[in-house]
């Protein structure tokens, strides 16, 4: 079905000429920004500010999804149109035909490229014929305006273009009502005004035409302060002394031009101005790529638009030697010169340079003398761009501070390649004026040892492999930092690699051994972005050096800095923006680790309590969010005293046990790192309720080295609580000894923690402990001691009336009873816990009980039992999100169907199963696996034994 999308004018879209509901206007502005961009990826931030603005509602990106979905509902009677998910955002990949801005363009690059007058007049007359009126009616936000001016930017060109062709092929007679009705609605357009006199005087009204010169010359006056442009003077001087080279050409002649990059211009010099390229140069082999690519697909006039790539990214990032590396390999691409100015946007000094000041500075370049330099700004501007017109020439403008720098410097001519470099991410630059966006990030490590080669020698560099290895990872990838250590081992080849590694490990030294040059050091060039900041990106920005994970959510950012997220997004923006924070994922942040130096030297700056109160905060974010995940995916799980909150630490409201596995994957280092931080402060409640809270997504993931670690440092924080706590502690570490075949300290453990709590008259953690102590006595194959210790266990919890832990000591006593060979006992016991479990809503405990019953089953060759056990145990546990459970059960189904006979239901069992005990890190278990799915490939009839 023929699709249809139209922006030049009213929003709309029409599938085989039926007119599509594209819902209410914020929709229609997501559609709008996915058509501008089309086939291009456009992340959910962008999609947020571009439909609302810099003040999104509260549930903004909720309501975003909800408009990609309707809008994917309502084209999806066409297969033309694919809105995709990408991980740069969302791209709508639709023929740029369909839509009526690129249809547009299309016409009128066609129209620009063609040597006949008389078929470029047809192709801008085709573009023009595609506006119904204004662009973008009622649609209202900041990006949206910025669209719809450059589209009128656009379309006023693309008339002047039409009635210059039009002119040329004789048809001015009928162009005279037309003109006549624009320069009132522009008197200010002199190049409108030409073409009206021009009109005017080859329709025989020479007087009128001098007339309008005159009001012209008046309305330039009066208003701006002017007097006409060079090439209307000129006209007017033609007009008087009636040359006849304005006549009128014969509208049935041969019209025909010369192609846009032959056509003549003044003579201009062909400046070079590039400074030298970097000496030495490694990796960006993609970033070199795309600039190429970018060229290539829009060659200067051909294209219709200026090309112009921003390159952003952190100081010290290498943008300026990408930018001349790649000018001087393509220098033959632009005969007309090179041009480069760096336009100090973050500079020690602290002002940029104006755009007077530049360009002047490009004026020189082109041969303009002092004297002949206009004192009007737009004069200035429009005299550089008339010398660079139709000219094959790069412009570099090196460290911009941002888009309102850029913009005046930025030629008129299609034929001219624009380098940006800024620490500024240049976003209006890209939506206003089709730059290509091109971040940096740090050199890979395989780009960075080929540096160090190049620059040290490839002999040096081999010699000393772990000193390069040290030494690659304190610069983390950062160009600046290796030219530095780079630069210090070219000043001392005597001196070992290791000699420098050693200074550079000390992490608080880090910065200062990479900032012997005060001017040009990883801190100093750090320390020009920061400068500039306001006062409340700059706070934020410091307090960023406290957070204590490889990255922060924007949750865990409002915690630190107690400021509200809804507030908080516009300054993280502003870091973004100039590079000193990065969002690699919607709504995570991290920064480069020098620059997290860097901050942490700010965050020093500020006053203790700020800095202790902030970090206190966080670690309190993080916990609590743990203890409400931790109680949504164990809602049966005994209650501990937690406490409140601390004040402005607002933790995370999760809604599911999916929402809440999804949290602990996704911030358990940040959650580790805090727990450190917490004993590092004496905030011992805090480290011990962390403990507590991961001790069950260890189980459930199957972390047995991490937990011994955390239960170690809980175990450090409960001695400076009460007993009650210490004994909880040592069970948890009993059971992460046990869990990491350390027997002996884990029936330690248990037996302390067995007597603190007898002797507290604890009773409900004793049962526990007597089941965890039971799991561990498994380990070493001693199931009838364990069985004696459920048994304990289930006679405390009856004694407490506790039926919850009655129906899973149950469970218990059925699968030690089991592993002894005893059926009946075990059957009669897992029912009855069954039924319990039911009763008590608790789906841990029904998964484990089935899983006992599946065991059962299986022991007793009744295989088809066994397997309904274990399918109904599974679903269980992936609700849950058990994955240590998932990964076992999965493999005794695999055993199952091979047993049975089902040789592909086998081998998909056993290979989920193995996925799961690689991610669960359990190698004993993934190599047992395997040795199953071989022995199904190479007996394919062999039973399996059980």
């Amino acid at each position: 079905m023929a699709v249809r999308f139209r922006i030049l004018g009213s929003v709309e879209a029409s599938i085989d000429g039926q007119l599509v509901d594209l819902g209410p206007r914020q929709q229609q502005c997501v559609l709008v920004a996915l058509l501008v961009n089309a086939n291009r990826p456009v992340s959910g931030d962008e999609l947020i500010e571009r439909a609302w603005g810099e003040r999104p509602p509260p549930r903004a990106r909720n309501t975003l999804y909800t408009y990609l979905s309707r809008l994917r509902q309502a084209l999806s009677d066409t297969d033309e149109v694919t809105l995709l998910r990408r991980p740069a955002g969302y791209q709508l990949m639709v023929d740029e035909q369909a839509v009526d801005l690129h249809m547009f363009r299309s016409l009128t690059v066609r129209a620009r490229a063609s040597a006949d007058h008389v078929v470029a007049a047809r192709l801008i007359r085709q573009a023009l014929d595609l506006w119904r009126g204004e662009a973008l009616p009622g649609l209202d936000t900041p990006w949206l305006h910025g669209i719809r001016a450059m589209l009128l930017k656009d379309r006023l060109a693309a008339e002047l273009e039409y009635t210059d062709l039009a002119l040329a092929g004789g048809r001015h007679a009928e162009l005279l009502a037309t003109l006549a009705s624009q320069t009132e609605q522009r008197p200010l357009d002199e190049r409108l005004a030409g073409q009206f006199m021009l009109a005017l005087y080859r329709s025989g009204r020479q007087a009128d035409a001098l007339t309008h010169y005159q009001r012209t010359q008046a309305r330039l006056g009066d208003e701006l302060g002017i007097r006409p442009s060079e090439p209307l003077s000129t006209l007017y001087q033609q007009m008087l002394t009636a040359d006849p080279a304005l006549a009128a050409p014969r509208a049935s002649a041969p019209s025909t031009r010369a192609p846009a990059h032959e056509r003549s211009v003044a003579e201009v010099p062909a400046p070079r101005q590039l400074p030298a390229a970097p000496r030495s140069f490694a990796g960006r082999a993609e970033e070199i790529a795309l600039l190429s690519k970018t060229l290539d697909a829009h060659p200067g006039q051909a294209s219709g638009t200026v090309v112009i790539s921003a390159i952003g990214g952190a100081g010290g990032m290498g943008k300026t030697s990408l930018a001349l590396h790649w000018a001087h390999q393509n220098a033959h691409r632009f005969p007309d010169g090179q041009l480069f100015v760096n336009l100090r946007g973050f500079d020690p000094s602290g002002q940029p340079r104006t755009a007077e000041s530049a360009i002047r500075i490009l004026l020189a370049a082109l041969g303009v003398e002092p004297t002949a330099v206009p004192v009007d700004l737009d004069a200035q501007v429009g005299l550089y761009r008339s010398l660079v017109a139709d000219r094959r020439m790069l412009i570099v403008l090196d460290n911009a501070a941002d888009a309102e720098q850029v913009s005046p410097l930025l030629p008129g001519s299609a034929s001219c390649t624009v380098l940006v470099t800024s620490r500024d991410r240049l976003t209006s630059l890209v939506n206003t004026h089709g730059a290509q966006p091109m971040p940096l990030d740090v050199l890979d490590e395989t780009d960075a040892r080929l540096l160090l080669a190049e620059r040290l020698g490839a002999e040096r560099v081999v010699a000393e492999p772990a000193a390069v290895n040290e030494l690659l990872a304190c610069c983390a990838g950062l160009p600046l930092a290796l030219s530095i250590v780079i630069g210090r081992a070219q000043e001392h080849p005597e001196f070992p690699l290791a000699t420098l590694a050693a200074e550079l490990r000390e992490r608080t030294n880090r910065l200062g051994a990479l900032d012997e040059d005060t001017d040009n050091g990883v801190r100093a060039v750090l320390s020009w972005s920061y400068l500039a900041l306001a006062p409340a990106p700059a706070r934020v920005f410091a307090l960023l050096g406290l957070s204590v994970g490889p990255d922060i959510s924007l949750p865990a950012v409002a915690a630190l800095t107690g400021i509200r997220a809804n507030q908080l997004r516009p300054v993280l923006r502003q870091l973004e923006r100039v590079s000193l924070l990065q969002q690699p994922l919607p709504g995570r942040y991290r920064t480069h680790d020098l620059i997290r130096l860097y901050a942490s030297e700010q965050a020093e700056q500020l006053p203790g309590t700020e800095r202790s109160c902030s970090l206190f905060r966080l670690v309190n974010f993080y916990t609590y969010t743990a203890l409400a995940a931790d109680r949504l995916i164990a809602p049966n799980r005994e209650h501990i005293p937690i406490g409140e909150p601390a004040a402005d630490s607002h933790p995370e409201t999760l809604v599911n046990t999916t929402s809440a596995t999804n949290w602990f994957d996704t911030e358990y280092w940040g959650l580790r790192a805090a727990q450190t931080v917490a004993m590092e402060q004496d905030w011992f409640q805090l480290s011990w309720l962390i403990t507590w809270a991961l001790s069950n997504f260890h189980a459930r993931r199957g972390h047995p080295r991490d937990d011994l670690t955390v239960c170690l440092i809980g175990l450090a924080a409960a001695r400076r609580l009460d007993p009650r706590v210490l004994g909880m502690a040592h069970r948890l570490l009993g059971y992460a000894y046990a869990l990491n075949s350390r027997h002996v300290e884990a029936a330690e453990q248990f037996t302390v923690a067995l007597e603190l709590q007898e002797r507290e008259q604890d009773l409900p953690s004793l049962a526990k402990t007597h089941h965890s102590f039971a799991l561990a006595l498994e380990r070493v194959g001693d199931d009838q001691l364990a069985l004696e210790h459920v048994e304990q266990a289930l006679s405390i919890f009856r004694s407490l009336g506790d039926q919850l832990g009655e129906g899973r000591e149950l469970n218990a006593i059925g699968w030690f009873e089991a592993r002894l060979g005893n059926y009946e006992r075990a059957i009669d016991a897992c029912q009855v816990a069954l039924r319990l479990n039911v009763h008590n809503e608790d789906p841990d405990g029904e998964a484990d009980t089935l899983d006992t019953l599946g065991f059962i089953a299986h022991r007793s060759g009744k295989l088809d039992e066994a397997r309904d056990y274990y399918e109904r145990a599974l679903v269980h546990f992936r609700a849950i999100g058990h994955t240590h459970y998932q990964a076992d059960i999965l493999a005794h189904l695999g055993e199952i169907h091979r047993a049975r006979g089902d040789i592909d239901a086998a081998r998909a069992s056993l290979l989920e199963s193995r996925e799961l005990y690689r991610a669960n890190r359990r190698g004993a278990d993934v190599d047992r696996v395997q040795r199953q799915l071989n022995d199904l490939d190479d007996h394919p009839t062999m039973q399996l034994a059980t």
